[in-house]
C-alpha cells in the first residue's frame, strides 16, 4: 500500500513537470507579445484557459524576454504568480527579476521586490547583483544601497562577502567610488573585505577621473600584503592620461613612464594594453613624436606591439599629415609578416577618406587584399564606393562596385550611389593637400624583436 501511494506521488510530481503542450506555450507567447492596454492583455490571458505551471511562468519568460514590452511582460508575472497552480516557488520570481534587470526597468524591479518581501521569498545573491547594477545604471543608487542593508530582512538574502563585492561592483561601475567607500566602511566590521572590492573601488575612482584618490587607494592595496593585478595598473594608467590630456599632455610620456617604472619595481610587467592606453591617448593629443617614441620602447621592452598599436601611431602619422610615413610603416609591418586584422585596414581607409586622401585609401585597399580574406571587404568597399561616386569618380565607383561583386563580396551600400542622377556631387570648396611636414632630428632607435626605422619618428 505504501508502495503504491509512493508510486502515485512520484507520478503526479512527474506530470507536474513534464513540459507543458507547445499549443498553450505558443497561445501565452502570442498574447504577451500582442497589442492593446494592460487590461486587455490581462482579460486575454483569464479567457485564455489556460491552466498556467510554474515551468509554463519560466518558459515563457524566457522565449519573450528579449522581444515583449517591459509593462506587458510584469503584467504577465503578477497574473501568473496568482494564478499557477501550484504556487511558484522562489526561481520564477529571480528569473523575472534578471529579466527586468536585463531591460533596465527600475520601476518593475521595485515591484518585484515589494512582492518578494510580502511574500516572504528568498533572492539569491546572483539575482541581486543583477538588481543592483540595473539599479545603478538608472541612477538608483541609493535604492541598490537600501535594497543591500536590508537583504535578510526584505529578500532573505545574506549580506555576506558576495553580496558585499557585488554592490561596490555595481556602483563603481558607475564611478561611485565614494558611496562604495562608505557602503565597505560600515560592513568592515561583519563582513571580510575581498581584495576584489579593493580593485572596484580604485576602478570607480579611475572612472570618476579622482587620481588622487584613486592612488590612495592603490597604496592600500600595496599595504595588504597583496599586489595590484595589471588590471588596476591599467585603470589607474588610464586615469592618469586621461587627466593628462585634458590639462597637461605634456605629461602624458613622463607620467606613463613614471607608472611603468613602479609596476616592474612591483613584479608586474606592462601589457600591450597598458602601452596602447598610452598610445591612444598621445594621438588625441597630436603628439607624433612621442606616440613613435612608445612603440620603438615597447619593441625595446619585449612587449610586442600588436595591430592596434600600429593603428594608433599610423592613424596619427595620416591625421597629421604624414602621409608617406604613415604608408611606409604600413608597408613595414606587412613585410614583416605581422598578423593584422581586417579592422586595421578599415580604420584606416576610414581615416584617410576623412583626410580626403582617397588615393591612398585605395592604395590601402589594395594592401588589405593581401593580408585578408574577401569575407572581410565589404566594409572597406562600402566606405570607399560612396565616397568615390560623391566626389563626381563614377567610373572609379563602378569598378569597384563590379568588383566586388565579381568576388562575392557582401555589400552594404545602395547601387543607388551609382547612378549620377540620384547621387549629388559635393564640390571641393577648399584645398585639401596638405602641406609638407618638415624633418626634425632623428634619435637613436632601440633594438627589438620588430624594429621600425629609426625616421619614422619625426
Amino acid at each position: 500500500m505504501m508502495r503504491n501511494a509512493s508510486f502515485t506521488k512520484l507520478l503526479k510530481r512527474t506530470l507536474h513537470n513534464r513540459p507543458p503542450p507547445s499549443s498553450d506555450l505558443d497561445r501565452l507567447r502570442e498574447i504577451v507579445l500582442g497589442v492593446g492596454s494592460l487590461d486587455d492583455l490581462e482579460s486575454d490571458l483569464n479567457r485564455s484557459g489556460i491552466q498556467v505551471t510554474p515551468s509554463m511562468i519560466t518558459q515563457t519568460l524566457e522565449s519573450c524576454e528579449a522581444d515583449a514590452q517591459s509593462r506587458r511582460l510584469l503584467r504577465f508575472f503578477t497574473w501568473s504568480a496568482k494564478s499557477a497552480s501550484p504556487r511558484p516557488a522562489d526561481e520564477p520570481f529571480n528569473l523575472a527579476i534578471r529579466a527586468f534587470a536585463a531591460k533596465k526597468d527600475p520601476i518593475a524591479l521595485n515591484v518585484l521586490i515589494s512582492d518578494f518581501r510580502r511574500e516572504g521569498r528568498a533572492m539569491d545573491p546572483e539575482t541581486f547583483a543583477r538588481a543592483a547594477e540595473a539599479l545603478v545604471r538608472c541612477g538608483r543608487e541609493g535604492e541598490a544601497v537600501a535594497l543591500f542593508k536590508n537583504l535578510e530582512a526584505w529578500v532573505r538574502c545574506p549580506r555576506d562577502r558576495v553580496t558585499l563585492a557585488a554592490i561596490v561592483r555595481a556602483l563603481c561601475m558607475k564611478g561611485h567610488a565614494r558611496i562604495a567607500e562608505g557602503v565597505v566602511w560600515n560592513h568592515k566590521d561583519r563582513i571580510f573585505i575581498e581584495f576584489c572590492v579593493y580593485e572596484s573601488i580604485l576602478y570607480g575612482w579611475c572612472v570618476s577621473g579622482n587620481v588622487k584618490e584613486a592612488s590612495k587607494v592603490l597604496e592600500q592595496m600595496r599595504s595588504l600584503g597583496v599586489g595590484p593585478k595589471l588590471s588596476s595598473y591599467n585603470s589607474f594608467l588610464s586615469c592618469v592620461c586621461e587627466r593628462n590630456v585634458k590639462s597637461n599632455p605634456s605629461a602624458l610620456a613622463p607620467d606613463a613612464s613614471d607608472i611603468m617604472r613602479k609596476m616592474r619595481s612591483f613584479g608586474v610587467a606592462p601589457s600591450v594594453v597598458s602601452f596602447n592606453i598610452l598610445l591612444s591617448c598621445l594621438g588625441r593629443v597630436r603628439r607624433v613624436k612621442e606616440a613613435c617614441r612608445v612603440l620603438l620602447s615597447m619593441q625595446g621592452m619585449g612587449c610586442d606591439p600588436d595591430w592596434y598599436s600600429y593603428y594608433l601611431v599610423v592613424r596619427v602619422l595620416f591625421l597629421t599629415g604624414r602621409f608617406g610615413r604613415g604608408n611606409k610603416l604600413v608597408e613595414e609591418v606587412v613585410a614583416e609578416g605581422l598578423v593584422l586584422e581586417p579592422r586595421f585596414f578599415h580604420y584606416l581607409i576610414g581615416v584617410l577618406i576623412g583626410k580626403e586622401r582617397v588615393g591612398c585609401a585605395l592604395d590601402m585597399l589594395e594592401r588589405m587584399k593581401k593580408c585578408c580574406t574577401r569575407e572581410y571587404y565589404g566594409p572597406a568597399y562600402d566606405l570607399l564606393i560612396p565616397k568615390l561616386c560623391r566626389g563626381g569618380d563614377f567610373e572609379k565607383g563602378r569598378q569597384l562596385w563590379d568588383e566586388a561583386v565579381a568576388m562575392g563580396v557582401v555589400l552594404q551600400c545602395s547601387s543607388d550611389v551609382l547612378d549620377p542622377s540620384k547621387t549629388e556631387v559635393f564640390k571641393r570648396t577648399r584645398k585639401h593637400e596638405e602641406e609638407p611636414v618638415p624633418e626634425e632630428p632623428v634619435e637613436e632607435s632601440m633594438e627589438g624583436p620588430r624594429r621600425i626605422k629609426k625616421d619614422l619618428i619625426v
